[in-house]
């Protein structure tokens, strides 16, 4: 799969910081023609730069993919306000999909009074949150495990969001900004998040202070497309400039 093979190669950079595209051919089995379009597309990201013969590491302010123990500590109190705030836009009866994140897998313990409330979800954090709570109906996507993110990724996964029909999405970034939109370090994640936006339902981002004005690898939608975005702090001008000229709703945690 391309998209696949795409992170592995950038996964491979970081090792090695500098591969020859004879080596990339070999390892991956194709033509170096396939090769050399899936380093375009590597270099339009900004991610590496060619040099003669192969391509080479681009050292980059744009985030790459952090374990997620890591970011799970990382401003934990706003993502849990963020996340109950979040979860009073949620109703009874509904069939919500939640997106794996840091942010989005503190939703699960306010849902333990509702009735009927289906969660589909690829986290593998959410569906262990979700077995404490017999009142909810949890549909897994399965697929194949990224470990960094402790998701499911894959051709499942997509094929899954494509047969329900979703009242709420509740989506997670690693970066937003104005230029490049909601933004994430995994290729894989991004296959999904892509898919998720094609849905005709209302698109939740929850987001913390700190994602923005961050670009991060690879960009899953235009900011104009999500309906409401969730935060603990009120952005700068320019982004309640942006959210109102495209009718995307804010909502701050309580503090705010």
């Amino acid at each position: 799969m391309k998209v696949e093979r795409i992170h592995q190669i950038h996964e491979l950079l970081k090792e090695r910081k500098r591969i020859s595209l004879d080596e990339l051919c070999e390892i991956f089995s194709i033509s170096k023609n396939t090769i050399r379009r899936d380093v375009a597309e590597l270099e339009e990201m900004g991610v590496i730069q060619k040099v003669y013969g192969g391509i080479v590491l681009k050292e980059t302010n744009i985030t790459a993919l952090e374990p997620f123990s890591t970011r799970e500590l990382r401003n934990i109190d706003a993502k849990k306000k963020i996340a109950e705030t979040a979860a009073a836009l949620v109703n009874d009866n509904e069939v919500i999909y939640i997106d794996s994140g840091t942010t989005t897998m503190h939703l699960l313990p306010h849902f333990a009074q509702k009735q009927f409330l289906t969660v589909v979800t690829a986290s593998i954090y959410v569906l262990d949150l979700a077995a404490n709570h017999s009142n909810l109906n949890v549909i897994a996507t399965g697929g194949s495990l990224l470990a960094p993110v402790k998701a499911f990724v894959g051709s499942n996964v997509l094929d899954c969001i494509r047969n329900y029909n979703f009242s709420k999405i509740f989506l997670a970034s690693t970066g937003i900004s104005i230029e490049h939109g909601a933004t994430n370090a995994s290729p894989l994640e991004c296959e999904i998040k892509r898919e998720l936006m094609k849905k005709s339902c209302p698109k939740f981002l929850l987001v913390d202070h700190s994602k923005f004005d961050v670009a991060s690898l690879m960009t899953y939608s235009d900011l104009k497309n999500i309906n409401c975005i969730v935060t603990d702090s009120q952005p700068e001008d320019k982004f309640l400039d942006f959210f109102k000229r495209n009718n995307i709703r804010l909502i701050l945690t309580a503090n705010e």
